[in-house]
């Protein structure tokens, strides 16, 4: 009769930084859509100017350390990870364990929206392994296999 499709909301910056230990300038997400459990969410990066890396990566010429694109994909998977847990509870700590097939495709510049496609691989215990997918306007510039372990109490 009716569509049950469970629709949930974005989790915006304030979830964020309950499912998060990372704070500015190290909190490199600013908000998830489509999260489904933890199968799948997109992780949305808005890069602007005035953040401390482009001081140094480059001047006259900024460009986003590959390094931050890959801790934004991790960051994503782990608030992905946390969000799903049945008790809502945030768990003691979200630790980023693995990168792996990690290729850098395009400059990420000020004024991109970086969208992190993440989607799971795999499951055992308080581990999780996920495929990442950087896309700016639906382009890919970047990919990597990740990997996050939730520290429960």
């Amino acid at each position: 009769m009716g569509d049950t499709t469970k629709t949930i909301e974005a989790i915006d910056i304030i979830k964020l930084l309950s499912y998060l230990p990372h704070r500015y300038p190290f909190l490199l997400v600013d908000r998830i859509i489509e999260p489904r459990g933890d199968e799948f969410c997109i992780g949305i990066k808005n890069i602007t100017f005035n953040e401390p890396q482009f001081q140094g990566h480059f001047p006259g010429h900024p460009v986003m350390p590959g390094v931050l694109l890959i801790e934004g994909m991790a960051q994503t998977a782990g608030a992905l990870c946390v969000h799903a847990q049945t008790a809502g509870a945030a768990p003691k700590m979200v630790y980023f364990m693995t990168i792996d097939k990690a290729k850098f495709r395009k400059p990420v510049v000020p004024g991109d929206v970086v969208e992190y496609h993440m989607t799971k691989i795999n499951q055992r215990r308080n581990m999780w392994w996920y495929r990442g997918e950087g896309k700016v306007n639906g382009q890919l510039v970047c990919e990597a296999e990740i990997s996050a372990m939730l520290v429960i109490n």
